[in-house]
Formats: structure tokens, sequence, C-alpha cells
């Protein structure tokens, strides 16, 4: 949650657009060059922020990434939740734990309800992180939507509530969301249907995926994929409840409420992530 990282997320964004857009893959030189950094530079940033090289980062980029996701990484959800990794298993290097509020806070549109919140920078850009005394309430970023419609879309969630600029009772909560460390705790604003989808997204390990239908079977309303899909995009606590983890049975990374540039983002930085982090024998 450092201004490099925030750069770098900006290295990368424009890093897919060209490997999007170039028919073959391209080599490190290459790439650099189209960054306007010399190829060790280049090496150095993208080291720094996944840990593996620019020409593996490029095949967890590459347009079939969410399929072998699903076929390599495909968590069940119903074996997460016997085998404990839901209600406050270990996610993105901190231990989690959620609150949902009481159905009538998400009905009065938040009334009653004092809203903290300020911007950070974040490896996804720019983030705005929102918090109620229990915990975050709201996580958007900014990097394809702006920060005036990042801002009007997370007050929109709760009209009625009070929101009190406070950047620094936010920041430590925003560097254990994206630095790790700490107990960081959510709390969950929203209509008992979504609530159930977020908590089911919250048994979904880093650096794997799992389907709108998935989680429709796992709530117990296996025909509402498409209301799933609808509860899943309406997550307030982007990144840290991981809707960019849901994906279509297709093999299609689906939508996201922040673009797809960051949600491919977050997918390719998670994979590469658990295998850095896998020893070698392994890999």
């Amino acid at each position: 949650m450092t201004q490099d990282q925030a750069y770098h997320y900006q290295v990368i964004r424009r890093a897919i657009a060209e490997i999007d857009a170039a028919e073959t893959p391209l080599s490190l030189e290459a790439l650099a060059a189209r960054m306007g950094m010399s190829a060790a530079h280049f090496q150095r940033v993208f080291s720094a922020w996944v840990g593996v090289s620019p020409k593996r980062y490029q095949q967890y980029l590459a347009l079939d990434h969410a399929r072998r996701l699903l076929r390599e990484r495909f968590t069940t959800l119903e074996t997460a939740q016997a085998v404990g990794l839901s209600g406050g298993g270990r996610l993105h290097d901190l231990f989690l734990s959620w609150e949902a509020m009481p159905p009538g806070a998400y009905a009065s549109g938040g009334a009653g309800l004092c809203i903290r919140w300020g911007w950070v920078d974040s490896p996804f850009g720019k983030a705005l992180v929102m918090a109620t005394g229990r915990g975050i309430c709201g996580l958007g970023f900014a990097a394809e939507t702006g920060e005036a419609a990042t801002m009007a879309d997370l007050t929109g969630r709760w009209p009625a509530a009070e929101f009190v600029e406070d950047a620094d009772s936010v920041a430590p909560l925003a560097r254990a969301a994206f630095g790790g460390g700490g107990e960081l705790r959510l709390s969950l604003i929203g209509a008992p249907f979504q609530i159930k989808v977020w908590e089911a997204l919250l048994s979904v390990p880093s650096g794997h995926v799992t389907t709108y239908s998935e989680i429709a079977g796992a709530i117990g309303a296996p025909r509402a994929v498409r209301a799933v899909g609808t509860a899943v995009g309406r997550n307030p606590i982007s990144w840290l409840i991981p809707c960019h983890r849901a994906l279509r049975k297709s093999g299609g990374l689906g939508g996201y409420h922040w673009g797809l540039p960051v949600k491919r983002a977050m997918l390719a930085q998670e994979a590469a992530a658990l295998e850095a982090a896998e020893p070698e024998s392994a890999a």
C-alpha cells in the first residue's frame, strides 16, 4: 500500500493492454521497451510485485488464464467449508473475521451509522476504504472508474448513513488489508441473500477460483445463478470479500464492478504469489 505499489499497478495495467494487443508473446526486452523502461528495471518492478518473471506473469495474464484456473485451482465450496476455510480462515496473509450487520441496517439505507472513509494507495491503484466501528464495510477501486464515480458508488449503497472523512482512522485497516498482518474485521451490510453469497466467497482460498453456479449450490439455491451473479457484483468490500475469484462456468471472467483489468491483475497476482510460495519440487 505504498506509492511504489500504486506505480507497479499502473505498469502492469499498461502491460496487460500490450499483451492483449500482441499476436504472440512479447519478450522481456520488447515489453520493457513498450513500458519505456530498461529490461532490468522492468524485471525488478515485476519481481517486486509478484515474485515471478515477466515471462511467467504473461502466462497468468493470458486470455485463457481463467480457464486454466478452473482446471487447476477450482475450489469446491462444500469441501472448503467442511475443512474450515470459512469463518475466519487465513486469507490474503492476514487473519480475517467478519460480522453481518442486522438486516435493518441495509433496509434503512444505513440510517444511524457513522461511516469513516479515506483514500489510500493500493497494489491495484487508488482505493477507497470505508469503515464502521465494527470494521471495513466498503472497499472500492478507482483505477478504471475514477475517484468521483467510486465515491458516489459506495456512498450510494447507504444513502442515510453519516459519512466522515477520516484518513487517519482507516489507514491501519488499509495497511492490514493490502500489506498483510494483524487482525482485520469486516462489517457486512447487505440483504440476507447477498450476505450468504459474500460469506461463500470468503471460503475461496487465495490463488483459487470458483463459479457462480458453485456458489449458488453452496448457499442452497442452485437455480439462482443469475441472482448470485448480481449479489457478487454488489459486493461492497472488493478484494477482501474476493468476488474477483468468481468466474463463469465456461471459463469466462464474467464482469467486475471496478473494471476487468483490475480483476485480471488481482487473479494474476494471487496465482503467481501462490506459485512462488510453493516448494520447487511442486512446481
